[in-house]
């Protein structure tokens, strides 16, 4: 935009297309502004209006003319007048010098109370939408929103997680105990969630399941350590996996091979680390091949019970 207090000035209308080429404008507005003093009654501002409705139907008549509008802001005592035409006729209403203009701005600096006479040329347009387009703004806003990554949950306190998954196999181990010896059990395969997919909380929650029942504790726990058993658990990057093979049955099940079997089902999947009780494994997620921890966990523990089946350590299905 460009300013001036009734002096010369460079062409009002390549001014504005010089200073902004990157925003796209078909109208240009010419703002005739003062301010008036609220004295006797706000008298001066009752004469601008005056002098404005002289000059009106002229400004009005201006090939080109979109609007003519008037602006009175009681708290800055501004009066204004903004005029906006089309750009190819602002530029012939420029080269007219803003007729009537000169006659409007010289009328107004001989009210009494009328001070700070300015003139400003800038853009106007009109950027509401119709309701086609706000309702493809809509859309495309519920879309981005619906493509942002979810914002991830702060960490955990690790004492309050490790507590977390200690108690979840406290009374997963009381679960495995029971069904184990209704059944007539050696193994037992089974998942839990509150290690999501953390090898290390999974081995945590497991030897939680084995810890021997102490009679004196209010809510009975764990108990299920004579009883071998694969515990998985899925994260968002992979699926844990613990196998626990007690030391009794270790001459009728190698923890390692078993574990190894059951990794090996998925590319990627591996042992971590192998015992003749505890050992780990993982199998990460692979988007690209449909591997997703939720999607293949109960199919994994199908395959852990089949090896059993193989070795005799598992009832058949009836």
């Amino acid at each position: 935009s460009s300013v001036d207090q009734l002096s010369p000035c460079a062409p009002a209308a390549l001014l504005v297309v010089n200073v902004m080429p990157f925003v796209d404008f078909s109208h240009i507005a010419r703002e005739w502004r003062c301010k008036f003093s609220a004295d006797s009654d706000n008298a001066s501002l009752m004469a601008a209006q005056a002098k404005l409705e002289e000059i009106l139907a002229d400004v009005s008549s201006i090939e080109g003319v979109v609007s003519v509008q008037r602006v009175v802001c009681g708290g800055c005592l501004d009066f204004k007048v903004v005029t906006k035409l089309t750009k190819k006729e602002f530029e012939a209403w420029e080269k007219a010098g803003f007729a009537p203009e000169a006659d409007f701005l010289g009328a107004l600096k001989a009210i009494a109370g009328i001070s700070n006479i300015e003139t400003q040329t800038y853009t106007l347009e009109e950027v509401k939408m119709n309701k086609k387009d706000i309702k493809k703004a809509q859309e495309k806003k519920e879309k981005e929103q619906a493509e942002k990554p979810k914002d991830e949950k702060p960490p955990e306190d690790p004492a309050k997680k490790l507590k977390k998954v200690i108690k979840e196999g406290g009374k997963r181990g009381v679960e495995i105990e029971g069904a184990a010896d209704m059944g007539g059990l050696q193994f037992f395969c089974t998942s839990v969630d509150e290690p999501e997919g953390d090898v290390a909380l999974l081995v945590e929650s497991v030897k939680a399941m084995n810890a021997k029942s102490d009679p004196a504790d209010e809510e009975r726990k764990g108990g299920s350590g004579h009883i071998g058993k694969m515990v998985f658990s899925a994260g968002t990057s992979q699926l844990a996996i613990v196998a626990y093979v007690p030391e009794e049955k270790q001459g009728e099940l190698v923890c390692e091979e078993w574990l190894a079997k059951v990794v090996g089902v998925h590319a990627g999947g591996k042992v971590l680390k192998a015992g003749k009780d505890y050992s780990t494994g993982c199998i990460p997620t692979d988007a690209d091949k449909g591997v997703f921890p939720l999607k293949i966990r109960e199919g994994l523990i199908l395959e852990a019970n089949n090896f059993l089946r193989s070795k005799g350590l598992f009832p058949e299905d009836n």
